[in-house]
């Protein structure tokens, strides 16, 4: 799979993270799933985001969860949200996902940053524990996150 560029377009779907009764990640309906988002035209998919429950994850959980999205999706590029409480996670993650043929990952905020400065320093911090060469997107949901954007900040 081709990694993420600024040139991206389309739909990308956001997929929630599918649960048997028991807890147990439900991989057949991951399948069914990726196939159904490919089906109506999507041209990507963001896994293990906010909708993806990625909290209740263990990091294998995470894993398998990625891996599985990223081999079933054919055509569709695949986003892998890495976001951590630390950075070695999120490498790991990262790393993982994108040697499945992940497109790239997707980093949210941690709810205590508060400043431009902040925001930007963790942001640069988590760039450089992926490494240059993976490509990633800003998850922004003020709603959950708590933490607000300016668009300044957005540039940088």
């Amino acid at each position: 799979m081709t990694k993420l560029t600024h040139k991206a377009a389309g739909t990308f779907a956001i997929a929630p993270t599918p649960f048997h009764d028991d807890g147990r990640i439900d991989d057949k309906s991951i399948d069914r799933l990726t196939d159904f988002y490919a089906e109506v035209g999507c041209d990507g998919v963001t896994v293990l985001g906010i909708l993806g429950e990625a909290p209740k994850l263990d990091a294998a959980e995470a894993e398998q969860v990625a891996v599985r999205f990223v081999k079933r999706a054919k055509t569709m590029q695949i986003i892998v949200g890495v976001s951590a409480p630390g950075f070695a996670t999120m490498r790991s993650l990262a790393l993982k996902s994108m040697d499945a043929g992940a497109a790239g990952v997707m980093i949210a905020p941690p709810p205590h940053l508060r400043t431009d400065d902040q925001i930007t320093g963790y942001f640069k911090q988590a760039q450089e524990a992926i490494g240059d060469d993976i490509p990633w997107v800003l998850q922004d949901y003020p709603l959950t996150l708590t933490v607000v954007f300016t668009p300044a900040v957005i540039r940088k």
